[in-house]
């Protein structure tokens, strides 16, 4: 068992999976002190040093905190555009021009093949499916009578 253990923690994936846990989770922190320390103040000051947080909605003897939501918006938003023009940055410095998010279309003749590619590999799977269960019959017949 030490030894399936072993096989399966040094596996090649497995690692680069936990590098990358890890370096996700130091970019994290930068992401989020840009956001708290940087982002954030420059915010509160262009829309006149309103506490999001501190919004409540009252009703009878109930308070609903949404100024808690806003505020997990706006640092979403921040926070998704600042990893992107990190990623921009990075994509740019490393010389990926290439980088464009750009959608390949295809013509209807284009995806008709691919249709028919698909159902021709589909009609041979199902042919070897059969060709296997008849075979399987037949050798179980044939060792019944014995």
């Amino acid at each position: 068992m030490w030894k399936e253990f072993k096989e399966f923690a040094m596996r090649g994936n497995l690692i680069d999976l936990a590098v990358a846990i890890m370096v996700g989770s130091a970019f994290s922190k930068i992401v989020d002190s840009l956001v708290q320390h940087i982002m954030m103040p420059v915010i509160s000051v262009l829309i006149g040093g309103i506490n999001l947080q501190a919004l409540t909605l009252r009703y009878r003897y109930i308070y609903i905190p949404y100024g808690e939501f806003l505020q997990s918006l706006v640092d979403f938003f921040i926070i998704t555009a600042s990893i992107f023009f990190i990623i921009k940055m990075m994509n740019r410095i490393k010389g990926d021009r290439n980088s464009s998010y750009e959608i390949q279309s295809a013509s209807e003749l284009d995806v008709l093949k691919d249709i028919r590619d698909l159902l021709k590999e589909e009609q041979k799977l199902k042919q070897v499916s059969i060709t296997f269960r008849a075979k399987k019959r037949y050798d179980h017949h044939k060792t019944n009578k014995r």
